[in-house]
Order: structure tokens, then sequence, then C-alpha cells
């Protein structure tokens, strides 16, 4: 640990935290595809949600993943004009043109699952209802309230 740097090493624990926990999910067994993934689907979510959610939903993030959310963000663009459940996936998979995602859907899924698990109900209520309809239904309850995995 860095002394007098309690802050940094915290939140580099907790975004540690939540890539094993996605990691563990997926069953990947890959950390690194594992937090490409978590920032793909951050920065779909972020661009598909109204300013004020998108800041919101950042404000319970944990300060690294904060910052990796915000990269490249250009606020005047969003929320994005195509916003289907498809053309999220596809957001998302296009982070991966190189090495593809064999389950787009499941693998969205799992990230979004893990936010349930992450960020108060009330928050993940406020963005899946910001979202279109064929998108929210891509959104599982979180294991808090009853479902364990996605692999379930």
């Amino acid at each position: 640990m860095s002394i007098g740097l309690e802050s940094i090493d915290h939140t580099v624990q907790l975004t540690h935290a939540w890539i094993n926990d996605l990691d563990s999910q997926l069953r990947w067994n890959d950390k690194h595809k594992t937090y490409r993934v978590l920032a793909a689907v951050l920065h779909a979510l972020r661009d598909w949600l109204p300013i004020n959610e998108a800041a919101d939903l950042a404000a319970q993030l944990p300060t690294h993943l904060r910052g990796v959310y915000y990269e490249q963000w250009r606020p005047a663009t969003v929320p994005v004009k195509k916003r289907s459940k498809a053309d999220f996936l596809g957001r998302v998979n296009a982070a991966f043109a190189n090495d593809p995602l064999p389950e787009p859907e499941f693998t969205v899924t799992a990230v979004l699952l893990l936010l349930s698990d992450k960020i108060t109900a009330g928050e993940i209520s406020d963005v899946r209802e910001a979202l279109p309809a064929d998108l929210r239904a891509l959104w599982p309850k979180s294991a808090k309230h009853g479902r364990k995995t996605v692999a379930s």
C-alpha cells in the first residue's frame, strides 16, 4: 500500500474486486479482456443515457472506473440517436473487432448484473427506465433480489 494515498489504493482494490467478480461470472479467466468489456459496456451505457442520468450513475462508480467511464465522453452528442438493443450490442462488440465476443448478449447481461449488484437499487432503476424497452429487457434482476448468476 502507498503511504498517505489510501483513497487511491482503495479505488484500485474496488476496481480489482469488480473485475474479479465479473471475470468469475463470465468464466473467462482473462482479467484484461474482462476489464475491456466492463469499460465498453460502461461507455455504451454512458452514451445511451441522458446527461444527468449518466452523471448520477458515474457518481456511484469507484473513482478509477469513473475515470474510465468518462474517457472520451462528448456530452453534446448524447444520448445517441440509435438506441436499440442491437445498436448497443454492436457498440460493445465493436470494441472487440480483433477478438470478437463469443456471446455478446450474455456478456453484456453479466456486466449489467454486476452493476445491479454494486450500484444502489434506486439508481439502477433510474438507469433502466432511461433506456429503451428492448435494452431494458437485457438487464437482469440483481443477485441481491433473488437471481444468483447470469449462468443460472
